[in-house]
């Protein structure tokens, strides 16, 4: 099998704009592996059979299997960034917020604004002669402001080597959701106050907490847009599932079947911790913000093959941008 005749090192993850398993994948394409036992494997994890290292399961390997040789410690800290996705992955309310997600390998990044006059937004047909309406679309004044966000492993390779890798999976996980959670604040933020170019959106001060009439005015603010998702620090979430209407019974079934918090108005709630504790945030998903990734899930891959994990850095890279700022409205109290 051509997988088995690859040579690893750790160059592989420096090649610009692809991360190591596209790499592999350029070398060991998988829909060469069709109707063989290695169907529906890709690249990286033929790599690990090749090598025979379990990464989960009950027979799960230990860490120090890794570095049985050179070539295999190539593959380490392509797990180490496997596992910090997917923790992103399972915390992540982003995909319920940004419209759209824009990959990129600078640091420079400019989006578009985009604007057309609130009296044509919903216009007659138009006459014959008559001027059409216009939406203008220019390059943003403003850089998009990213930011890197990770932790650093302090430990020793001694202290992880004899430890089974699903135990290590669970702690590169919460790593993980911990970016996953900064980035939801830095977007949070970028929709609160704005990304430099667009300011903040507005938000309309309540002297009590929301009541249902006060989400149905909120509701008649995004009128242009689909009120569907509604973003909530603890308190206010707490307040909002105290209200009567709340506790409708088909809401409740959604809450108990699907595990999503479904509003009387079929907006989506999404419980945000970092979000001040008396703010609510309701928006339209398709259209209100842009997610920036610079790159992929960044390791210090050089440490963690020659096994030098005292200070290895794992970090994400990511900015938000404001789409149209009339698709997202605020409330406070």
């Amino acid at each position: 099998m051509a997988f088995e005749n690859i040579t690893l090192e750790k160059g592989m993850y420096g090649v610009p704009g692809k991360n190591f398993t596209q790499v592999l994948e350029e070398l060991d394409g998988s829909q060469n592996y069709a109707g063989t036992p290695f169907a529906g494997l890709d690249a990286y994890q033929r790599q690990l059979k090749r090598f025979g290292i379990r990464v989960s399961g009950a027979n799960c390997d230990t860490v120090e299997k890794f570095f049985t040789s050179s070539q295999s410690a190539a593959l380490f800290p392509e797990y180490v960034a496997r596992a910090v996705r997917q923790g992103m992955e399972m915390a992540s309310s982003l995909p319920d917020i940004a419209a759209t997600v824009t990959k990129i390998d600078t640091l420079d990044y400019r989006t578009v604004q985009t604007a057309t006059a609130s009296d044509q937004k919903i216009e007659d047909p138009v006459a014959e002669g008559a001027a059409i309406p216009e939406t203008v679309i220019k390059t943003a004044g403003s850089l998009v402001t990213l930011h890197k966000r990770g932790r650093l492993i302090v430990s020793s390779y001694e202290a992880l080597r004899h430890h089974r890798l699903d135990l290590f999976t669970v702690i590169l996980r919460q790593i993980g959701a911990y970016i996953a959670r900064r980035q939801m604040k830095d977007a949070v933020d970028v929709l609160l106050n704005g990304d430099g170019t667009n300011t903040g959106i507005t938000v309309t001060a309540l002297t009590a907490a929301p009541t249902y009439n006060d989400l149905v005015t909120l509701w008649g603010k995004l009128s242009d847009y689909n009120f569907n998702t509604i973003l909530a620090g603890t308190t206010a979430l707490q307040a909002l599932l105290k209200i009567t209407e709340f506790k409708d019974a088909q809401a409740s079934l959604n809450i108990k079947g699907a595990g999503k918090l479904i509003t009387p108005l079929g907006a989506t709630l999404i419980h945000v911790p970092s979000m001040d504790a008396k703010k609510i945030i309701a928006l339209d998903k398709n259209c209100a913000l842009e997610m920036v990734q610079v790159g992929d899930v960044l390791t210090d891959y050089d440490k963690l093959i020659d096994r030098q994990m005292e200070r290895a850095a794992v970090s994400a890279v990511a900015g938000f941008a404001q789409i149209y700022g009339g698709a997202a409205q605020g409330l406070s109290y």
